[in-house]
Formats: C-alpha cells, sequence, structure tokens
C-alpha cells in the first residue's frame, strides 16, 4: 500500500518483488539467469521477440519490405516469451545484452551482425533494403526526428502511463495524473504535426510511422491499455485519421499477427518462418 510519510532510505536494496504485472520479470541487474541458445532458421534475418508495441513495429517493417517487393528481407520469427523469462536466456543476452525484445540477426554477413533496440533495427533495415527512409537529407532527418521522438517519448507512455494506470498493483493518484498529463501533451505533439502532414515526415510513410503506429495510433484505437475514453483520445482527429489508415495497411495487419499469442485464434501466429504461416 502507499506510504504518505516514505522515506527513501540511504542506499536502495531489492527486498521484496515490486508487485504488479510485469513484476516477476524485473530485477535490478542484467545478464543471463540461463544456458540456452536461440533457434536459428532458414532464412538470413532471424528476429526474436513478442508482438508487443516495440516487437510489431519489426514485423510490420519486415512484412512491408516484402510487399515492396524486396525478397531478401524474408526472415524467421521466434517467440519469445517474456513472462518466462526466455530474454534472459545466454543465447537472447548474446544478441541483446539488454534482455528485451525485439532483436535480430542479420545472418547474410560474416560475421553475423546483431541489432537491438527497436528504432536501431527499423533503421538497419531500411538502409539495409534502401527503403521506407527518404534519401534526401531533409526528409531523412525528417523522419528520423520522429523515429527518436518516439524512442524518447514511449517510455513515459508504457512505463509511466501504462503502468500506473493499467498494471500498477494499486491506483494512485498523483503518478497517474502526471503520466496522463505527457500522455496528452504526446497526443496533441503527434495531432498538430498530422493536421498538416499525411504522415509523420510528410507525404510518405515512413520508419517513422512504422515506429509510432503501434504506442500511439493504437492507443487512440483503444488497443493500448483501454484507455482511449479516459485520455479522450477522440479529441486527436488528425491522429485517428491516421491511424485508422495505417491500421488498413495489409503488411501492418500482417505484421500484427507475427509472434502474438493472446486475441482471436485468428490473429495469432506465435512463430513466422514463411508467408504461408500468415495465411
Amino acid at each position: 500500500m502507499s506510504n504518505a510519510s516514505y522515506v527513501p532510505p540511504k542506499v536502495w536494496k531489492h527486498e521484496a518483488p515490486s508487485g504488479g504485472h510485469f513484476a516477476s520479470i524485473n530485477r535490478p541487474i542484467a545478464g543471463p539467469t540461463h544456458d540456452k541458445e536461440l533457434p536459428v532458421g532458414k532464412h538470413p534475418l532471424q528476429l526474436y521477440s513478442l508482438a508487443t508495441p516495440n516487437g510489431v513495429k519489426v514485423t510490420i517493417m519486415l512484412e512491408e519490405l516484402l510487399a515492396l517487393g524486396h525478397s531478401e528481407a524474408e526472415y524467421d520469427a521466434w517467440l519469445i516469451r517474456i513472462g518466462e523469462g526466455d530474454q534472459f536466456s545466454s543465447g537472447f543476452v548474446e544478441v541483446n545484452p539488454n534482455s528485451k525484445i525485439p532483436a535480430l540477426l542479420d545472418r547474410s554477413v560474416e560475421p553475423p551482425i546483431r541489432v537491438f533496440e527497436s528504432g536501431s533495427i527499423l533503421l538497419y533495415l531500411a538502409e539495409k533494403f534502401g527503403a521506407l527512409l527518404p534519401k534526401d537529407p531533409a526528409g531523412r532527418t525528417e523522419t528520423l526526428n520522429w523515429l527518436f521522438w518516439q524512442m524518447g517519448s514511449a517510455p513515459y507512455l508504457g512505463g509511466g502511463f501504462g503502468h500506473f494506470y493499467a498494471y500498477a498493483p494499486e491506483k494512485l493518484e498523483y503518478p497517474i495524473n502526471r503520466f496522463t498529463m505527457e500522455a496528452k501533451r504526446q497526443l496533441d505533439v503527434l495531432n498538430r504535426r498530422l493536421a498538416d502532414n499525411a504522415y509523420l515526415a510528410g507525404d510518405d510513410y515512413t520508419i517513422a510511422d512504422i515506429a509510432v503506429w503501434p504506442w500511439y495510433g493504437q492507443l487512440v484505437r483503444n488497443n493500448v491499455y483501454s484507455a482511449a475514453e479516459f485520455l479522450a483520445a477522440h479529441e486527436y482527429t488528425h491522429v485517428q485519421r491516421w491511424a485508422e489508415e495505417i491500421a488498413k495497411r495489409p503488411a501492418v495487419i500482417r505484421g500484427q499477427r507475427v509472434n502474438r499469442t493472446w486475441g482471436d485464434e485468428d490473429s495469432q501466429v506465435p512463430e513466422r518462418h514463411e508467408a504461408k504461416d500468415l495465411g
């Protein structure tokens, strides 16, 4: 329970679980907890992930690349069950020492290149295939502005608003108010940008949209934290327009199903190793 008179100790110690959703996977140290090699499929691109907003970014990107005709973007998507601690295996930690999904291994080169952090993966794939990232300096920079905006802003939405509103073991007024204010400010930033632009970087759909949509687009569509009414998401009309347009893209529909283990059975494709796995 909350304690209004709580005084932080001089030196913090991890003496009890924090409680709440995901408490079992949080710890104050890094590194592996057990030895286990990662599986490897037949394609050069090996993805280890789960269909969270961060994971979906990469599967959408890969499906968009395939839709554009980049056959070399074929990939194996292996399920990482974060609730069971798969991200703490020795094999996963070798690919991502931060033990977070998604993680990508590009085996088309020797030695293989590891890529972790979703924004880094999107940028790596865009540059590798020359797609979804403008080549002119102004367009490229504007795309990267919004890509890095998402990487810096989403932790306040997820670890801040999402945690205290949806997952914390008790509802606390101060952090909910604090992070709701920030979540609405961020939605207003996007709404103002999209008032005069079809997409975040301008006229063209880019990795900026792929990065931002699984968080903020799905938030206003009420698919993240079930908080659309609480946040008065209907007020952000330009974000709503953008979110609905992207949701109709076939590659976005496919990408959301990969590494998914919840929801309607038809929406679940726990692992994807070839196009026919998506039906």
